[in-house]
């Protein structure tokens, strides 16, 4: 399954092992997986469940210590995964599973926002507040949202683009998985709108659609390539770069093309260092999740009505930086492996 670090992957690989120290010592993790089409390394959206011990929690005093909850409130949340076949496939049957199961919260991906909007006001209306990560359902009740900073992610490509093709004339393409996601839809608008204003020798083409399916956007890329002869840059707002990549070496335009990606795997590091791949917006996936089950803690902690919505600045990363950021995540990952150890050391102590 590798170590991708795409947000939809952190949202459950990083969600389950940074969560079980945020909030909970008895722990149900069934995982996402996607159907035989999709990436091994690539797991659904997930739709979370999470339950509490009311009245145990709301008298427990609520210790935060490096970014932790304390112990004793570990044992009152029991964290689920959800599962169903991929993006907008059976979504709205496992929602309304989770909420006859009764849970007391649920994180959600919301990939299709008009169609779970009314499943999200029926959660609210059960009383099951609902956190949205990557992306946004506006005017859904939600109880917060937690997501990248779009506006600045679309604006911060086409700058990019803009100023690493100079004045070349010439047309740019931008891949989303689906315009009908407010995610992918405002990184869109923010990408033309810097464009046409600071770049307007820079034609951008209608967004390519790729459904988070390799075949689809490996060919709706050949296509491209074909089509456009002039095209001088593309801009992958989605985790499936490497077959747009593919697609640009077969057809043999991949040197002349400035590309700009999305997020961080393996696959995709020696890309950047090779300058295949010129930069990489990188979402902060596991931020959002921790934030994202932060805040629904704490409403089921402290009953606390306030909206929230909270906007992380995107990272930038470039084959300057690249090597400096990889070490800092291994010296995280190793921090977090010692924690665990520690916490496992002292579980075991408790039972001596």
């Amino acid at each position: 399954m590798g170590d991708a670090l795409t947000v939809h992957h952190a949202l459950t690989r990083n969600f389950a092992g940074d969560l079980q120290r945020l909030g909970q010592r008895r722990i149900d993790v069934r995982r996402y997986h996607a159907g035989a089409a999709q990436r091994r390394r690539r797991i659904a959206e997930p739709l979370q469940t999470l339950r509490r011990d009311a009245d145990s929690l709301r008298r427990r005093q609520r210790t935060v210590a490096n970014g932790k909850l304390g112990r004793q409130a570990q044992q009152n949340v029991e964290l689920e995964f959800r599962t169903y076949p991929r993006l907008g496939e059976d979504d709205e049957a496992a929602f309304a599973a989770a909420i006859n199961d009764k849970v007391d919260g649920m994180i959600i991906f919301p990939s299709r926002p008009q169609v779970l909007r009314p499943w999200i006001r029926r959660a609210s209306r059960a009383h099951i507040p609902v956190v949205c990560v990557a992306t946004d359902a506006p005017e859904s009740g939600r109880l917060g949202m937690v997501a990248i900073d779009t506006l600045a992610s679309g604006s911060i490509a086409a700058d990019l683009m803009g100023r690493f093709l100079g004045p070349c004339q010439g047309s740019v393409a931008i891949t989303v998985f689906d315009m009908a996601i407010t995610e992918h839809a405002e990184k869109y608008a923010a990408f033309d709108d810097t464009l046409q204003s600071f770049y307007p020798n820079l034609c951008l083409l209608k967004p390519i659609e790729d459904h988070d399916i390799e075949a689809e956007a490996y060919g709706k890329s050949r296509e491209l390539f074909e089509r456009f002869p002039s095209l001088c840059g593309i801009y992958v707002t989605t985790e499936a770069s490497i077959p747009v990549l593919n697609a640009a070496r077969d057809a043999k335009v991949l040197d002349r093309l400035t590309i700009i990606t999305t997020d961080l795997f393996p696959d995709l590091v020696p890309q950047i260092k090779s300058g295949t791949v010129a930069a990489t917006i990188y979402q902060r996936p596991r931020a959002q999740g921790q934030i994202a089950f932060r805040m629904l803690h704490e409403f089921l902690a402290e009953g606390t009505n306030r909206s929230h919505q909270v906007a992380l600045s995107p990272h930038l990363l470039m084959r300057g930086n690249l090597d400096f950021f990889l070490q800092r995540q291994s010296r995280e990952s190793v921090k977090e492996k010692v924690q665990q150890l520690r916490e496992a050391t002292d579980e075991l102590a408790d039972f001596a």
